[in-house]
């Protein structure tokens, strides 16, 4: 298996619209506590958190499971019982979330010998991205990378997505990280080639519709005419695309050659003025 797919960092930044958007019920007051449970194996994708939903403490667990795996019902309850073994007194909810490709064939259920246990699987293939882009948060549309597209155009939704991303989310180091989980993500719908090519075509033609570019664009005419007062409006202009392109690198991770073609500048001048 592999287990890196989404790293724990992910599904945490992801859990309260992972709740929200899959479970149906709103996540406050998240503590994780899955150091506390040391007899459960220590996957990278494992979540266990003690948390409120409806106002009323209790444990959610969370396991992503990428590949088929006949034992998932066996883990599921071992995990249930270590959880219950430390809080007996709290209500836990259990949810695997199946992230394959290919159909889930992993049963629910363990029934035998006595034994008669219980736990949610949400597959994600059987989604509809459109009912998670509709919902337009950066949680649903870094989501909506696993779910069924319906036959539509796999780069024209990733690069909705991106933009979304870029237009709902303000910080820039924010985004970055909805992106590079987006880029985890996408690997599993063998969708990474997309990914990248959506990027280039953003960074490169299209930064102009997203809010941020007006608002740099503004400043660095404000800055190259100031200082064209002194040195002459052509030297102005230049300086203020300069100052367009510098603040367009530090946006969106765009490197010196390609803002340097975007703006029709020497990459050499262009490198001189990042160093003053």
């Amino acid at each position: 298996m592999q287990k890196d797919i989404i790293t724990k960092k992910s599904v945490k930044i992801l859990l309260k619209g992972l709740s929200e958007l899959l479970f149906g019920f709103e996540v406050r007051d998240i503590n994780f506590i899955d150091k506390e449970l040391q007899r459960i194996e220590k996957r990278e994708a494992d979540i266990v958190a003690k948390c409120k939903i409806d106002d009323k403490e209790e444990i959610l667990h969370i396991e992503i499971q990428n590949d088929y795996d006949k034992n998932m019902p066996n883990r599921m309850a071992r995990y249930y019982l270590d959880i219950d073994l430390i809080y007996p007194d709290i209500p836990i909810r259990q949810y695997l979330i199946y992230i394959g490709k290919k159909r889930c064939y992993i049963k629910d259920r363990l029934e035998k010998r006595g034994i008669s246990y219980h736990y949610t699987i949400i597959d994600m293939h059987t989604i509809d991205c459109k009912e998670l882009l509709e919902l337009d948060t950066p949680e649903s549309l870094v989501l909506a990378i696993l779910c069924d597209f319906k036959g539509r155009d796999e780069l024209d939704i990733i690069t909705y997505i991106l933009k979304r991303l870029y237009t709902l989310v303000k910080d820039s180091k924010r985004v970055r990280e909805y992106i590079e989980i987006l880029e985890i993500l996408s690997t599993n719908r063998e969708l990474k080639d997309k990914i990248k090519e959506a990027e280039k075509m953003i960074r490169t033609t299209r930064y102009e519709e997203l809010p941020s570019y007006e608002i740099g664009l503004e400043k660095g005419i404000e800055k190259g005419i100031e200082k064209g007062m002194e040195k002459g409006i052509e030297k102005g202009i230049i300086l203020g695309k300069l100052e367009m392109a510098k603040m367009m690198m530090k946006e969106f991770n765009l490197s010196v050659k390609e803002v340097a073609d975007r703006f029709k500048l020497p990459i050499d001048e262009l490198n001189r003025y990042l160093k003053d």
